[in-house]
């Protein structure tokens, strides 16, 4: 007898490891082999390994089981389909899955497949593993809660700068022999945080029939110490020193992309807004306009001469900086 040929394993065996076998694999056949193909592969290997070839080799004689099951499957129409359908659980047998939790299956109680899947999904575990990743190796929707329709979400964190000038990313998902496989991400230029996008045909399997979802990325942006996003409005303090906020005029003003011409009206108060147009979020149209607040920034270190000055501002101070606040503030006893 010539050596035995490797087994062709089943590439939707994703549940070998709790019990699953693979009737292709043991009757050394490619998945879908038509019904010729089947039996000359039972014929040949029954002959390798009945009993009467090899008399008392336990090994052959558990073989020789494996092969006839394999057939007896595979050879009948209507087994062959709900095997190809439902992988392990072709039988609607109740079982243990691995890890020594219970499942009670029975697809007498399904109406099609989905149904059965989600949840099949929904013993597995409950998104302890890494990441949030589901039983099927994708993460789950927020909430821990399975996708009805095997699409998949997770979180994509991407700096500011990032979104705002766009970007490729490069991302590791499972492929579809359960390895990693890389996946090109293109970030568009603007794109605004809680953005989802949509990677098609990375999603979650489906045991049996090699179905995918889609996997969908929701974006995420890293805090920025200036730039900050309300919407798709860019905005920033802009610090303006006392003098500048009495007397007005032009000063220089940092932006994404560089300094900018910002005009102060004169005697502007802090928390007043001025704008920038375009030179905020990239949009369809070019870019937005870009907000600041203003802040008064106020030395911590003056110099002899600027204190000098100070005190002789106070000492030509025509109002009370607090006048209308103390016409407000009293709140007199009712009558």
């Amino acid at each position: 007898m010539g050596a035995e040929r490797p087994l062709l394993l089943n590439p939707f065996s994703a549940m070998a490891r709790s019990g699953y076998k693979d009737y292709w694999g043991i009757l050394q056949v490619p998945q879908g082999s038509d019904q010729a193909t089947v039996k000359q592969a039972f014929r040949r290997l029954a002959r390798q390994y009945h009993p009467d070839v090899k008399p008392n080799d336990k090994g052959a004689e558990a073989r020789f089981k494996e092969i006839n099951e394999a057939y007896e499957v595979l050879s009948d129409p209507k087994k062959r389909r709900r095997y190809e359908q439902f992988g392990r659980y072709w039988s609607g047998d109740r079982r243990q899955t691995g890890g020594g939790a219970g499942v009670d299956m029975d697809f007498q109680n399904y109406g099609n497949f989905d149904e059965f899947i989600n949840d099949l999904l929904s013993r597995f575990g409950d998104g302890n593993g890494p990441g949030g990743f589901s039983a099927s190796g994708f993460p789950r929707r927020p909430g821990g809660s399975r996708p009805p329709d095997l699409d998949a979400e997770t979180s994509l964190e991407i700096s500011f700068a990032e979104a705002f000038h766009g970007c490729e990313r490069t991302l590791s998902v499972r492929s579809f022999s359960r390895n990693q496989e890389s996946v090109q991400v293109r970030i568009p230029a603007g794109i605004l945080p809680a953005t989802r996008l949509r990677l098609k045909g990375k999603g979650n399997f489906q045991p049996g029939t090699g179905r995918r979802g889609d996997l969908y990325l929701k974006v995420q942006l890293t805090p920025h110490p200036v730039w900050r996003l309300e919407g798709d409005q860019l905005r920033a303090d802009l610090a303006v020193g006392l003098d500048e906020a009495v007397l007005g005029g032009e000063i220089a003003a940092p932006t994404p992309t560089g300094a900018a011409t910002v005009t102060v009206p004169a005697g502007i108060q802090p928390g007043q807004n001025l704008r920038l147009q375009g030179q905020g979020w990239p949009c369809s149209g070019g870019r937005k306009d870009l907000l600041f607040t203003v802040v008064i920034h106020v030395t911590q270190s003056p110099s002899p001469r600027q204190l000098d000055l100070l005190r002789q501002w106070a000492a030509c101070r025509t109002n009370y900086p607090r006048e209308a606040m103390a016409r407000q503030a009293l709140l007199p006893k009712p009558l």
